[in-house]
């Protein structure tokens, strides 16, 4: 396996940490290179251009509560898979999850369960895992164990 980065997780506000560790604690146990940026698409939309544009990340995690539209900026600026987790903010996630699914043609966002950032690390593993086959055992063997 490469040890240039494969995936980024980017949050917009460290408040969101606690969420980003869930991905980034399923990426580390599957030995994925990744790291973890807070970087806002509102307070900080430049920054974040300059980043995406830049990372090596072969698939984007963007953790993302209230209006929730750092996915969505990530998305419209690379042709990389964007995996959105919403953040229960308010309204129990529910506002953070409509504004990450309901984006428009062209422009697609995966998206797992709100807080559910677990999950997100899964998937972009199983992206990378159709072209890494250290990956795709390494998921093998922790699926088996949750037998």
């Amino acid at each position: 396996m490469s040890q240039k980065m494969s995936v980024a997780i980017i949050a917009g506000s460290k408040s969101d940490q606690p969420v980003t560790d869930e991905a980034s604690k399923i990426l580390t146990e599957l030995e994925v290179p990744h790291e973890v940026k807070f970087l806002s698409a509102h307070r900080n939309p430049e920054g974040l251009k300059e980043y995406v544009s830049a990372s090596d990340a072969r698939v984007f995690i963007a953790v993302a509560g209230l209006a929730a539209h750092l996915p969505g900026v990530i998305a419209s600026m690379t042709l990389k898979p964007v995996i959105g987790v919403p953040v229960n903010v308010k309204l129990n996630g529910l506002d953070s999850l409509l504004s990450i699914v309901q984006m428009p043609p062209g422009v697609p966002v995966a998206c797992v369960g709100v807080d559910n950032a677990r999950n997100a690390g899964i998937l972009a593993a199983e992206i990378l895992a159709l072209t890494d086959s250290g990956v795709a055992e390494r998921l093998e063997r922790m699926r088996a164990a949750w037998r």
